[in-house]
């Protein structure tokens, strides 16, 4: 079986003699060999002698001469050796520019025979050939990228290292006349799954997925790999939390605080998921837990205090907001939420004389929170707000009320409010 080659440059045979260390020029001759079976198997063992004690140079004109005879019989083993003789020689200080410049000019034909008459090894020698059109070649990007694609496609399990090469050629040429963005994004997501423990191809998706959604999903899929890591399930959870996707963070959380129960951060972000959802009987349930975990921490009662506040349980709300100003010593923030308690509760019932009243204390209980914190400016903003909502000086004197007195509100729509303000 012999093969024609391709153009006249590629009718080389490399004969390096070495001399005091150096490899003499390169001489042409045309292949005539004699193709009996005996004398293939003759020059097979004469390269492979000189390719075991790595005399390469020599090695090279016996396993062309096999290759011109027969690429098929020896095709397990001559290439691989072939590519050893290529790229020592290639990269060998005692090589002339010349030289140098003759296995350039015939390492694609190379390549082209391995992949044409060594189906097991196509994959692996396409992704060489699309390496040294990278890197010895300076081919052009898309036809390097086509390369590395065919080498991929014939083999899908071929070494990351090609993958990564292909990927980073997809990202320096991507533009919107090229899919090459989407084509980046899908080729890491394959590392990921394949290599889930390897960071890299992670921190690459990161650098070019813009939608979070998008690589929640790939999170999630990482973790669904290996279910019973607690690592990947807080990773797929946090970047969940992060962006508010409430409706992806309540299943990782639950396995969490399954298998570390001890965890007040898990704990603490389940809550949050609930509340997030607008599921306020499971977020008060996982927040009386973490306030029997963690009594100490303001921030457990705040968060229940608002569970009660958006379920319209304004007295049991400003309990927990007082207690979380306690244990804060002196925390402004939950006396700001107290004086939205009063807000909200006016805004919900009829515009009178009482809901000025409760107006006019939401604004004395945002001028405390102010008072605690002046960097708590909203305190001072929602008061100003309200400053023509209160009670007028003509509503305080025809009802018959003088500077100094103090009015307890009062009415079926204020019955938990159980407090007073003073008449200016």
């Amino acid at each position: 079986m012999k093969f024609k080659h391709k153009t006249s440059s590629l009718l080389l045979l490399f004969i390096f003699t070495l001399t005091t260390s150096e490899f003499a020029s390169t001489i042409k001759v045309k292949f005539e060999p004699d193709c009996d079976s005996m004398e293939v198997l003759k020059q097979y063992s004469l390269f492979s002698e000189y390719h075991k004690n790595k005399d390469y140079a020599s090695a090279l004109p016996f396993g062309w001469n096999v290759l011109n005879c027969n690429p098929v019989r020896f095709n397990k083993w001559i290439f691989y050796k072939m590519e050893d003789c290529f790229w020592y020689l290639h990269d060998s200080a005692g090589v002339t520019v010349e030289q140098v410049q003759v296995i350039e000019d015939t390492i694609i034909f190379f390549y082209d025979l391995a992949i044409t008459y060594y189906a097991d090894g196509a994959g692996y020698f396409g992704s060489r050939k699309a390496f040294t059109m990278e890197t010895w070649l300076n081919f052009d990007p898309v036809s390097i990228i086509s390369e590395y694609e065919k080498a991929i496609e014939i083999k899908p399990d071929i070494s990351s290292y090609y993958y990564n090469r292909l990927g980073q050629l997809y990202i320096v040429n991507k533009s919107d006349a090229n899919d090459y963005k989407m084509k980046a994004i899908d080729l890491y997501t394959r590392l990921v799954l394949r290599e889930p423990d390897n960071p890299a191809w992670l921190e690459e998706l990161k650098k070019i997925i813009e939608d979070p959604k998008q690589l929640l999903e790939i999170y999630k899929k990482i973790w669904y790999l290996d279910k019973q890591n607690i690592d990947k399930a807080w990773d797929y959870a946090s970047i969940g939390i992060r962006n508010k996707f409430y409706e992806e963070t309540t299943e990782p959380l639950l396995f969490l605080t399954q298998r570390s129960p001890e965890t007040i951060d898990y704990w603490s972000q389940l809550a949050a998921s609930y509340q997030g959802l607008n599921q306020l009987p499971q977020a008060e349930e996982v927040l009386i837990k973490l306030i029997t975990m963690d009594p100490d921490n303001q921030n457990h009662y705040l968060n229940i205090a608002i569970v009660y506040q958006e379920q319209k349980n304004f007295n049991k709300a400003r309990q927990y907001f007082q207690t979380a100003s306690e244990k804060g010593s002196g925390w402004a923030l939950p006396v700001f939420y107290e004086g939205n308690l009063y807000e909200k509760a006016a805004m919900d019932c009829e515009f009178n004389f009482e809901a000025k009243m409760v107006y006019q204390l939401a604004i004395d209980t945002y001028r405390k929170a102010f008072n605690l914190d002046p960097n708590l400016t909203q305190a001072k903003d929602r008061a100003n707000a309200l400053s023509d909502s209160v009670p007028t000086k003509e509503d305080y004197f025809f009802r018959g009320y003088k500077t100094g007195q103090v009015l307890p509100i009062t009415g079926k729509c204020y019955n938990w409010i159980g407090r007073s303000i003073t008449v200016p």
